[in-house]
C-alpha cells in the first residue's frame, strides 16, 4: 500500500511540474512571437506576471484536479478536462492582471496565449496518460487486489483486468468457499474465512467482492475488516449479470438509490451549450454552404429525374415525438420511400442521388431542422415511422435513444454503423453505440464526431447507398 502511494504521487507530482513546464513554454512562446507592440506594457512589471501566471495555476489544479493517475480514464475526458482547466487558469490569470493594472492592455496576448496554450496543453495531458498506461502495462505501479468469489462476475472482471494490463492492477488470485476450485483455478488462494491471514501477510491494495448479497454477515466482517487495515474495499452487486453497464448512486437522506444511467444532457447548462452550438453551426452553414450547395444540388437532381429537390419524411425525434425530416433527393419519386430503405444497387437511386448519399451531402438540408430545434447537429439518426415501430418490438433499449435530440451525424455513424441495416444484429449495434452517446456525452465528443464525419465525407462512404 505504502509503495502504491508513494508511486501515485510521484506521477501526480510529475505531472505537476510538467503541467507548469507547458504554461511556462507556452507563455514565452506566445511573448517571443507575437508584435512586441501587443507586449511591450508587460516589460515593467514582468516578474509578477511570471509569479502570477504560476501563482494562478495552484488555484486552477484545485478547481479542476488532475485524474491522469486513475485507471480508467477516456482520453476525450482528458481533453475536456484540459479545456475546463485552460479556461478557469485564464480567467484567474486575466483577472489577477487587471488588478495590476495591464489586464485591459493584454487582451490580445491573452487570446492568443489562451488558444496557444489549449493546444499544447490538451497534447501534453494526453502524451503523459498515454506514457502512464504504458507504464502500467509493463507492470510497474499496479495495485495488488484479491477477488473474493469466483463466480460469473469474478471471473468476468478478472478477465476484464487481464486483458488490459495498462489498468494498473496485480490480480493475487481468489478467496471462495468452493473448494472444488483449488483443481480449477490457477490461482485459488483458499476460502473466505482465511482472507485476514492472507492480507497479514502480503501487500493488498484493493479488495473486491463478488459474493452474492445473500451472505450479507460476511460482506460485512470484510468491510470492516478491510477498513481496519486501510484497505480499499469494493462491491460487484450480483445483478450485475443482468445489468451489465455502469451506475449512478445518489442518496435520499440516508437511503441510498442506484439509477441506471448519467445523462449529461439532463443538465440545462449541457442541453444550452448544446443547443448555442447548433444555432450557431446551423447558422453559419445555411447561410455559406448550403445556398450553393442547394443551388447546384438542385440543378443536377432535377436533370437527374422528375421531382422536388428536397425529399421530406416523417420520422422519429425527441421522446418519440413525430417531426418532418429533410434531406436532398436522392431516388425517383416512389409510393415505397417511406418504407422500403435504400439498399445497395438500389434501382430508385439515381446517379446524382449516389453521390449525394456516399458523400453525405444529401444531409445538408436537415441544418433547417436543427435551426427549428427538431433536430440537433449531432445525435441518434432519426429512424422512419416504421423502422421505430418494427424495431422497438425487437430491441429491448431502443427506445431509449430518443431521450436525446436526433442529430445529422452520431457516434453510430462514424463508428461503422451508417448505411443500410441488413440484419437485427447491425440494428442492436447502432442502439448500443446510440445508448453510450446519449451517457456519455460532452461538448467535446460532439467536435470530435463533427470532425470525423467531415474526414469520413471525403473519403466516401462505402456503405451508404
Amino acid at each position: 500500500m505504502i509503495r502504491n502511494s508513494k508511486q501515485e504521487y510521484i506521477i501526480q507530482w510529475i505531472v505537476g511540474l510538467g503541467d507548469l513546464t507547458v504554461l511556462n513554454f507556452a507563455f514565452f512562446l506566445i511573448y517571443h512571437l507575437l508584435d512586441p507592440f501587443y507586449t511591450m506594457v508587460m516589460i515593467p512589471k514582468m516578474r509578477e506576471i511570471i509569479l502570477l501566471s504560476n501563482f494562478c495555476y495552484f488555484f486552477s489544479i484545485y478547481f479542476v484536479p488532475m485524474k491522469l493517475h486513475m485507471s480508467v480514464v477516456f482520453i476525450d475526458k482528458i481533453v475536456q478536462r484540459s479545456f475546463t482547466f485552460v479556461t478557469t487558469y485564464i480567467f484567474l490569470y486575466a483577472t489577477c492582471l487587471i488588478f495590476l493594472n495591464v489586464g485591459n492592455d493584454l487582451a490580445t496576448f491573452l487570446i492568443v496565449y489562451y488558444l496557444a496554450t489549449l493546444l499544447i496543453f490538451s497534447l501534453w495531458r494526453v502524451l503523459i496518460r498515454i506514457l502512464v498506461k504504458i507504464y502500467r502495462h509493463k507492470g510497474y505501479n499496479a495495485k495488488n487486489i484479491i477477488i473474493v468469489g469466483a463466480g460469473k462476475n469474478g471471473m468476468e472482471l478478472y478477465h476484464v483486468i487481464k486483458t488490459d494490463l495498462s489498468y494498473g492492477f496485480n490480480v493475487l488470485g481468489f478467496f471462495d468457499d468452493n473448494r472444488i476450485l483449488k483443481d480449477v483455478l490457477p490461482n485459488y488462494l483458499g476460502t473466505i474465512d482465511q482472507i485476514e491471514a492472507f492480507v497479514k501477510n502480503h501487500d493488498i491494495d484493493e479488495i473486491y467482492c463478488t459474493i452474492p448479497g445473500t451472505n450479507s454477515e460476511k460482506i460485512s466482517e470484510l468491510l470492516n475488516f478491510a477498513e481496519k487495515n486501510m484497505i480499499r474495499f469494493y462491491i460487484i452487486p450480483e445483478f450485475y449479470r443482468n445489468i451489465k453497464k455502469s451506475m449512478i448512486l445518489e442518496v435520499m437522506e440516508y437511503v441510498p438509490l442506484l439509477t441506471l444511467r448519467t445523462e449529461p444532457l439532463q443538465s440545462p447548462y449541457n442541453r444550452f451549450l448544446k443547443r448555442c452550438f447548433d444555432l450557431a453551426f446551423s447558422i453559419a452553414v445555411l447561410l455559406t454552404v448550403f445556398p450553393v450547395l442547394y443551388i447546384v444540388a438542385g440543378i443536377f437532381i432535377k436533370i437527374s429525374s422528375k421531382g422536388p429537390i428536397l425529399f421530406k419524411q416523417k420520422r422519429t425525434g425527441l421522446y418519440g415525438q413525430i417531426f418532418e425530416c429533410y434531406k436532398f433527393r436522392t431516388m425517383r419519386v416512389n409510393e415505397e420511400a417511406d418504407e422500403q430503405q435504400a439498399v445497395k444497387d438500389d434501382p430508385r437511386t439515381t446517379r446524382t442521388g449516389s453521390f449525394l448519399r456516399r458523400t453525405n451531402l444529401d444531409e445538408f438540408p436537415q441544418f433547417i431542422n436543427v435551426l427549428t430545434g427538431d433536430m440537433s447537429v449531432v445525435g441518434p439518426r432519426p429512424h422512419m415511422l416504421k423502422h421505430t415501430e418494427q424495431y422497438s418490438i425487437l430491441i429491448d433499449k431502443y427506445m431509449i435513444r430518443h431521450l436525446v435530440k436526433p442529430g445529422i451525424t452520431g457516434w453510430a455513424q462514424i463508428t461503422g454503423y451508417r448505411g443500410e441495416t441488413k440484419t437485427l444484429e447491425q440494428m442492436e449495434g447502432r442502439v448500443k453505440r446510440d445508448v453510450w452517446y446519449l451517457e456519455n456525452w460532452s461538448f467535446f465528443l460532439d467536435l470530435k464526431i463533427i470532425v470525423v464525419t467531415i474526414i469520413q465525407m471525403f473519403k466516401g462512404e462505402t456503405n451508404a447507398y
